[in-house]
C-alpha cells in the first residue's frame, strides 16, 4: 500500500495541496521515478534524496522507487517537494515510525548532508493549508517568520532531516522547535545592534522624509491629493528640479497597510524569490522603480512559468516610472490593462498565472527634447515639443489623473524659503481622508480609496451642483477631454472635498480637480506646422 503525505505547490499567488504517494516495485532495477507532470527541479530531487539518505544513516531501497504527485494533471515546479517525498519514502519502507503523518504537511528542499534549505512561496501554501483544513505545517527553520505571519496555524521549523524525523516519531516536541527558533531570532537582534541593517532597496524607509523638500508647494498639494485618493501622477519638469526627489517620498505619506493588504505583498515577494531570508510581512509599502531600459517582461511579467513583473511587485504600493518619454512605447502601452483592471494576467507555455497589480503609478518626465521648455535655454520648436510628446500615447496620458508641472527652484533661494512640510503632517491628512474613503465605501471589498470608484459609485458620491457643472462642461468644450477624463476629474474633486472633510463637492474642489491638468494647457497653447 502506497504511502501518502501532503505538501503545497503554488500558481501564480495562490496556492493548492498536492499529495506525496510514495510505492516500491520489487523486482524492477534500482531507481527513483518522479510523476505527476513535475519541472525539473522536481526530476532532481530523486538524487537529493538518494544523497541525503546516505548522509543521514538511513538504506537506499533496493527497489524501484515511485514518487507521484498528485493531482496528475497540473504542473508542478519548485524544489520544496523534497521534504515530503524523503519522509514519504522513508515511511514506506520502514525506516521512520512516525504517528498521525496525515497531520502534517511537508515544505523544504534538501541538501546532500540532510540540511533542510529555504523556499520561495510559503506563505502562499501556508494560506492554502489552511483553507485546506491542515493545522501543522513542516517548514525550512529560515521560512519560519514568513510562515507564522498566517494566524491559526502550528508552524513547526526544523534544520535538518534527522530532527524532522525526531519530532515525527515524538522524540522531540514542538515547544523544543520553537524554543531553538526564539533563541536563533535572539541570537540574531543582538548581532545585528549596533549595526546599520540592510534595507531592501524596493522599499522607501525612513531616511526620506518631505522636510527635506524645500518649495514646491503647489506640487506637494497636488501629491498629497494623489496619494489621499490613490490617484496617478505625472510630473512634468526641467531636469534637476525635484521630481525623483519628491517621487521617493511618496511612500512615507500613504497610510499603513492592513494586514491583509501586507499578506498579499509578501505573498507576491515571495512568489518572485524577493523576501529576505528569515523575513517575515513586508510592513512597507513597496516602491519600485525601474528603468527606462527594462522590457516587457520585466515590467508586466512573464518569462517561462509567468512570473510576477514590476507592476505586481508594486501592488498595494507606488510604481514610479523617471524619465516616462524614454521607455519603449509597446512597453508602456502594456500597462493599460493593469492600469484600469488592476490586475494582470500572464500566459506561457507552461501556465497561466494571474498577479494583483493595485499601485499608485507615478511618471516623471521632461517636457521637451532638451529638458528646458518654456525657460529661454529651450530651443526646441511647438512641433518637435509635441512629438516628444506624442512618444506617451493618449490612453496612457488619459489615466494619469495629475498632470502637474514642476518649478525650477533657485538653489541660492532654497536657504530663505521655510519648509512647511513633513512626512508625517502629510500623511496625518493622507489618513484622515482615507477614513473617510474606507468608511464610504466598507460595503464594497474590491474598493478602499477614490481613484478605484466605478461609474455607478462616482453617480452616487460625486454629485455636483449646476455652477459646478458648467465650470467641468466649460473645461471639457475647451480640450476635449474623453468621458474617462471627466471621471477622473470627478473623482479627483471628490478627494478633493475629502481633504476638507466636506460632505458636498463644492466649486473649489472642481477648479482644484481642473488645475491638476496642466499639461493639457500647455499642449493646447503649442501649434504645429510641418
Amino acid at each position: 500500500m502506497a504511502t501518502v503525505v501532503r505538501s503545497m505547490a503554488t500558481s501564480g499567488v495562490e496556492g493548492f495541496m498536492v499529495e506525496i504517494e510514495a510505492s516500491t516495485i520489487r523486482g524492477q532495477q534500482q531507481m527513483i521515478s518522479i510523476i505527476g507532470l513535475p519541472d525539473q527541479a522536481i526530476k532532481e530531487a530523486g538524487e537529493r534524496i538518494q544523497a541525503a539518505i546516505e548522509s543521514c544513516g538511513y538504506d537506499l531501497p533496493k527497489d524501484k522507487v515511485i514518487l507521484s504527485l498528485a493531482p496528475g494533471n497540473r504542473k508542478k515546479r519548485g524544489s520544496h517537494f523534497d521534504l515530503g517525498m524523503i519522509i514519504a519514502l522513508l515511511f514506506q519502507t520502514n525506516q521512520i515510525s512516525a504517528r498521525n503523518l496525515g497531520d502534517y504537511a511537508f515544505i523544504g528542499e534538501l541538501a546532500l548532508d540532510g540540511r533542510i534549505r529555504p523556499c520561495n512561496g510559503v506563505l502562499s501554501m501556508i494560506t492554502e493549508a489552511k483553507k485546506c483544513g491542515i493545522k501543522t505545517v513542516i517548514v525550512p527553520f529560515e521560512n519560519r517568520e514568513e510562515a507564522a505571519s498566517v494566524s491559526g496555524m502550528r508552524i513547526c521549523p526544523v534544520k535538518s532531516l534527522p530532527e524532522t524525523v525526531r519530532f515525527l516519531e515524538g522524540k522531540l516536541c514542538f515547544k523544543d522547535l520553537q524554543t531553538d527558533a526564539e533563541a536563533d531570532r535572539d541570537k540574531a537582534k543582538q548581532a545585528d545592534s549596533g549595526l546599520e541593517v540592510n534595507r531592501d532597496p524596493s522599499n522607501i524607509g525612513s531616511s526620506f522624509d518631505f522636510m527635506d523638500v524645500r518649495g514646491q508647494e503647489d506640487l506637494i498639494e497636488a501629491i498629497v491629493l494623489g496619494a489621499a485618493g490613490g490617484h496617478n501622477v505625472l510630473m512634468i519638469g526641467e531636469p534637476g528640479c525635484g521630481k525623483t526627489m519628491i517621487a521617493q517620498r511618496i511612500p512615507t505619506i500613504l497610510p499603513g497597510m492592513t494586514e491583509q493588504e501586507a499578506l498579499e505583498v509578501t505573498k507576491i515577494h515571495s512568489i518572485a524569490g524577493l523576501l529576505a531570508a528569515g523575513g517575515g510581512l513586508i510592513k512597507e509599502r513597496p516602491f519600485r522603480a525601474p528603468h527606462h531600459n527594462v522590457s516587457l517582461n520585466a515590467l508586466i511579467g512573464g518569462g517561462s512559468y509567468a512570473q510576477p513583473g514590476e507592476v505586481s511587485l508594486a501592488h498595494n504600493g507606488v510604481l514610479f516610472l523617471d524619465e516616462l518619454a524614454e521607455f519603449s512605447k509597446s512597453t508602456l502601452d502594456a500597462l493599460r490593462q493593469p492600469l484600469e483592471d488592476k490586475r494582470v494576467t500572464i500566459s506561457r507555455v507552461n501556465g497561466t498565472n494571474s498577479y494583483p497589480a493595485n499601485f499608485m503609478f507615478v511618471a516623471a518626465m521632461n517636457p521637451c527634447p532638451c529638458g528646458y521648455f518654456p525657460s529661454k535655454k529651450c530651443r526646441c520648436t511647438d512641433y518637435e515639443i509635441l512629438h516628444y510628446r506624442s512618444k506617451i500615447s493618449g490612453p496612457i496620458l488619459e489615466r494619469m489623473d495629475i498632470q502637474k508641472s514642476v518649478e525650477q527652484i533657485n538653489f541660492f533661494e532654497l536657504e530663505e524659503k521655510k519648509n512647511h512640510y513633513t512626512s508625517a503632517e502629510l500623511r496625518k491628512r493622507v489618513e484622515e481622508a482615507r477614513n473617510i474613503q474606507q468608511e464610504r465605501f466598507k460595503h464594497d471589498e474590491e474598493v478602499n480609496c477614490n481613484a478605484q470608484m466605478n461609474t455607478s459609485q462616482i453617480q452616487q458620491y460625486c454629485k455636483l451642483d449646476r455652477e459646478c457643472t458648467e465650470i467641468l462642461r466649460s473645461a471639457s468644450e475647451k480640450y476635449g477631454y474623453s468621458a474617462r477624463v471627466i471621471h477622473k476629474l470627478l473623482r479627483l474633486a471628490r478627494t478633493a472635498a475629502d481633504l476638507d472633510a466636506s460632505d458636498v463637492i463644492q466649486r473649489e474642489h472642481v477648479v482644484l480637480a481642473l488645475g491638476c491638468r496642466d499639461l493639457d494647457v500647455s499642449t493646447s497653447q503649442m501649434y504645429a506646422i510641418r
